[in-house]
């Protein structure tokens, strides 16, 4: 059974343009958050390179590669020599010309529990992200690992409390958003505040709504797509960090900086998560029975 207690480390880190240094880097990174006694370990969006999705480039499909694979090899490795969870993005050629933006579970002896394809792609000015991934067709998913049962969404993913919803529902006690956002240079001075306090207001919103633990992961640092010396024409993005723990309530219990790479640890209580939902049921509330038209794309 797992245990009423258990924690989580966030691995907030910036990415070169070398995409076998990062991954390098990034398993680094998870050793020391294991060391830190994180349980459960979450990485940030696609971290093995830079952001690609600056431009619309048909030869960064072969960063691409298939799930299970090298990387996911790697990555079940060092879960089990570790004997932690762990959550990892990745950029899946499921077959010539069908690619997904993916999430992986790995379990504490190595072995991949868990898929889920991200859901909602963006189109987005320096996020061009609907030339590069199709659309998850996994649904939203929930995972009962032997450390607690977690959900896993991806970044654009964590605008929509749908998606949280359904994952939560499934019993996940923390919901997982790896996350590559930041902002336009010439965009930050007038609306950078703006738009960090409405990302972090959504998700902490997902944490009260449903009665869960939400941890979203960001990169940090100034990026223009560069992989191995190309890179995208421009001023770049700026990834804002700020990745943070919530707890059921929505307070905040770990909060990493703008500008840095650090590892955030955080505890989730079980025993927390009944003691809220008892005092705020919403799940109970819920009116089932009235909610058919949320399928529809408008009601007229």
């Amino acid at each position: 059974m797992p245990p009423s207690k258990f924690r989580v480390g966030l691995i907030q880190m910036s990415a070169t343009p070398d995409p076998d240094e990062n991954l390098k880097r990034a398993m680094q990174h998870v050793r020391d958050a294991a060391k830190k006694g994180a349980q459960v370990i979450c990485l940030p969006e696609l971290f093995q390179t830079q952001y690609f999705c600056q431009r619309e480039d048909a030869s960064l499909f072969d960063l691409a590669e298939p799930i299970p694979g090298l990387t996911t090899a790697k990555l079940g490795d060092l879960a089990k020599e570790l004997k932690i969870v762990l959550v990892a993005s990745l950029f899946e050629k499921r077959a010539p010309g069908v690619y997904h933006n993916t999430a992986v579970t790995f379990e504490t002896d190595g072995s991949l529990i868990s898929m889920y394809r991200k859901m909602h792609i963006p189109d987005d000015p320096l996020y061009y992200e609907k030339y590069y991934f199709t659309p998850g067709d996994l649904g939203f998913k929930a995972a009962k690992t032997s450390q607690g049962n977690i959900g896993t969404l991806v970044c654009w993913d964590q605008w929509y409390p749908e998606g949280a919803r359904l994952t939560a529902l499934q019993g996940a006690n923390v919901l997982f958003y790896p996350t590559a956002i930041g902002w336009h240079p010439a965009e930050k001075a007038e609306f950078g505040e703006a738009q960090y306090d409405a990302w972090k207001t959504i998700q902490r919103a997902h944490a009260i709504a449903n009665g869960v633990y939400v941890g979203v992961v960001n990169r940090v640092g100034k990026e223009h797509g560069d992989i191995r010396g190309k890179a995208a024409p421009g001023d770049g993005l700026e990834f804002w960090g700020g990745s943070f723990i919530a707890d059921p309530f929505g307070r905040v219990i770990a909060q990493a900086s703008h500008d840095k790479e650090e590892i955030l640890i955080g505890e989730v209580d079980l025993k927390l998560i009944e003691e809220i939902r008892r005092n705020w049921p919403f799940l109970r509330d819920r009116r089932i029975d009235s909610y058919a038209p949320i399928t529809r794309r408008m009601i007229d």
